[in-house]
């Protein structure tokens, strides 16, 4: 993943605003979730570390939540939120690119990660864990800067995509079930376009 461990701790460190993408309510990601079903199966929050979606999940009532983020700040954050009840989420600190889950889920969450595998080797690392995480019938919802959108991130580049080339990049045995676009606005008050896509696993390839 372009930028280690230590360039999203700093981030993390200056606290929820210190990155563009950190929403306090995270309507958008709940209703994505619900759309895909499968929830009971199991939720991994890809790139979740300081994000309120795990609490959120845990307040409607889902009970199987993992999430996995590169920096240990950013996982601190979010458990420090929760208090007792980060003991209810399995937290992992890894990098995405050298990952390998040891289970499968019901559904892949990912807002604003896949975007920074810029490289092919990266992009295919990431493609990799995700298959061997989503059994046929789990789903993905994932966002990244639209087509038209940002080209850097908390002073990163970024790949951008419409859900059509999103769903060309994850390749054979995915299938694109909706899409949208999203104008988020970051907690500097800057607008950032994203697509959010939600794809089926239908086959074993």
């Amino acid at each position: 993943m372009t930028g280690g461990a230590d360039h999203w701790n700093a981030a993390y460190a200056m606290g929820d605003g210190g990155v563009s993408w950190f929403e306090e309510r995270p309507e958008l990601s709940l209703d994505w979730i619900a759309r895909a079903g499968g929830a009971e199966q199991g939720v991994i929050d890809i790139g979740g570390g300081a994000s309120a979606l795990s609490a959120a999940l845990l307040r409607q009532g889902l009970c199987d939540i993992s999430v996995l983020d590169l920096s240990q700040a950013a996982l601190e954050i979010a458990q420090t939120r929760l208090g007792d009840e980060a003991a209810e989420v399995c937290w992992i600190c890894a990098d995405m690119t050298r990952w390998t889950p040891n289970r499968t889920y019901g559904v892949w969450h990912d807002r604003a990660v896949f975007h920074f595998m810029t490289t092919p080797e990266a992009r295919a690392a990431y493609i990799a864990a995700m298959r061997a995480a989503l059994p046929v019938g789990a789903a993905a919802v994932m966002a990244t800067f639209a087509d038209d959108g940002p080209d850097k991130c908390s002073g990163l580049p970024v790949q951008r995509y419409s859900p059509d080339q999103l769903a060309e990049t994850l390749g054979a045995g995915f299938v694109l079930e909706q899409s949208a676009r999203q104008v988020h606005v970051t907690p500097a008050g800057r607008e950032q376009k994203f697509q959010i896509s939600l794809l089926r696993r239908v086959e074993e390839v």
